[in-house]
């Protein structure tokens, strides 16, 4: 199950770029700067995770200064929360986990979703209820390349966005697979860089991210 998004032509999230920054803010003033910085490095999909209390407001102040970006909430674990988020302007929804309560309420949200999976029954479960893309998490813990490889065969209608240990060495180990439309990460937004509000070095970073998988679908 896939819903249109608001904000891009792509019809999933999975299509936006090849890394969704995993973003988490202790103050929403950097929230509005760190989404310019990761647009203009061609990141325009952005989770901001539900880990600090600034995050709503994050996922708001992105919401209505920076139209060119995609804002989804990250780490979203009950029904309150997929309300809170869609309410404060969330575009997608990601979920570490899922249960059958927490999947009818991201179902029923009008966005686009992601819940997590690190099984294959999971993965079958989900594909059972309609839902063919996915979180894998954690990542690099739940088998990495080699699982994910193992699973396009007997599952190929499962798309993936891997999140969880990998860095720029290892997405495009990733990004190579036929069921991973991209990968999730948060090394484009070193905690140090946010911290000294050294935007030019995280757009630099994203676009590094950005041009992991070329215009033709390969991978460099």
């Amino acid at each position: 199950m896939t819903s249109p998004l608001p904000s891009s032509s792509a019809a999933s999230v999975l299509d936006l770029a090849p890394v969704v920054p995993v973003v988490v803010l202790a103050d929403a003033t950097d929230a509005v700067p760190l989404a310019r910085a990761l647009v203009a490095g061609g990141l325009p999909a952005i989770e901001v995770t539900l880990r600090t209390p600034a995050a709503l407001d994050a996922i708001r102040a992105i919401t209505a200064e920076v139209p060119q970006a995609v804002v989804g909430a990250g780490t979203v674990l009950t029904p309150e929360q997929v309300e809170a988020c869609t309410a404060a302007g969330a575009g997608f929804l990601v979920s570490p986990g899922w249960t059958e309560v927490l999947l009818e309420a991201m179902r029923g949200a009008g966005v686009p979703f992601l819940p997590g999976v690190s099984t294959t029954s999971e993965v079958v479960a989900l594909l059972e209820r309609g839902v063919r893309e996915m979180k894998f998490f954690p990542a690099q813990a739940a088998g990495g390349t080699p699982y994910l490889r193992s699973l396009a065969g007997p599952l190929p209608q499962a798309r993936f966005c891997p999140t969880g240990g990998i860095g720029p060495a290892t997405a495009p180990e990733y990004l190579a697979l036929p069921n991973v439309g991209c990968v999730g990460g948060s090394w484009m937004v070193p905690a140090d860089a946010v911290a000294a509000g050294d935007w030019g070095r995280v757009e630099e970073l994203a676009r590094t991210a950005a041009g992991l998988r070329d215009a033709d679908g390969t991978c460099r």
